[in-house]
């Protein structure tokens, strides 16, 4: 057999785990969801709930089971460089959009990724409340419950009603043409966000510093495989499963539109942007 159809198998065989476990996932989610749950401030700032541990435990036994040889990296896991050694490492967010789960609201989801050589192979967002599962892996067709997705053709200058997502204080440094559409209600799943890009149903999306692989790996793989990308400020895709997991500025879309918005974050970053 030949050594591409041998990866292209195991990539199917992962995305069958992760599919799978990531359904499981959200069902154990739900029975948290609008039912009271436990929460309680991650360091100062972030809440996290029993819903996450729980779902935390329960995918860690369940993939690490399966695959002993990956690596494990999640938000609600204390990190450890051991996975630095593995080939393959298991991104996870448990709850991506905590917040929206602990105050009743629908957009949020269970984020697995599995990532080699920095670039992630397999994703899956199943959000349960809204009854939608995004998956891709590295080599087919990004899929929202079974069909597949696209991101919508954008023009980048004057005239168009572009739906741009992201931060205000990024948007209000975006050039007007970019931001002459219609206001984007917060997001706050970033995950959920990037795969409504994806989806076609935002064009594009700024994200603030300090996002996590967690909040990411899944749903680049998912965009990229619909046709667009998520960048940093020189326009290289970020890359996952390193020792540092937090990450810069960054701009998700497609086509030119994508390219002008990894200019503003470079502006940004260079304290020209006005």
């Amino acid at each position: 057999m030949p050594a591409s159809e041998i990866k292209t198998n195991a990539l199917a065989a992962d995305l069958a785990l992760v599919r799978d476990a990531a359904r499981e996932a959200g069902e154990i989610a739900m029975r948290h969801f609008r039912n009271d749950p436990d929460v309680w401030m991650k360091n100062g700032t972030s809440p996290v709930s029993a819903a996450d541990i729980a779902v935390d435990t329960f995918l860690r036994e369940t993939l690490s089971s399966a695959r002993p040889d990956y690596g494990w990296l999640s938000e609600e896991t204390a990190d450890s460089a051991d996975r630095l050694g593995a080939r393959r490492t298991f991104v996870v967010d448990p709850i991506d959009g905590t917040r929206a789960f602990i105050e009743g609201k629908r957009t949020w989801c269970v984020s697995i990724a599995v990532v080699e050589d920095g670039l992630p192979l397999v994703g899956v967002l199943d959000c349960p409340a809204k009854n939608e599962i995004y998956e891709a892996d590295a080599f087919g067709p990004a899929l929202l419950n079974g069909k597949a997705i696209a991101v919508t053709p954008a023009a980048v200058t004057g005239g168009g009603r572009l739906r741009v997502a992201g931060p205000k204080p990024m948007l209000r440094q975006a050039p007007a043409w970019m931001r002459a559409g219609p206001d984007i209600p917060y997001i706050p799943s970033l995950a959920y966000r990037i795969a409504m890009v994806a989806s076609g149903a935002l064009d594009a999306t700024f994200v603030k510093p300090n996002s996590h692989d967690w909040d990411l790996a899944a749903a680049d793989l998912i965009l990229r495989r619909a046709g667009g990308g998520l960048v940093e400020r020189d326009g290289a895709p970020p890359v996952y499963a390193g020792r540092d997991p937090r990450h810069g500025a960054l701009a998700a879309g497609s086509g030119r539109l994508l390219v002008e918005m990894a200019g503003v974050i470079a502006a940004l970053d260079a304290g020209t942007g006005n």
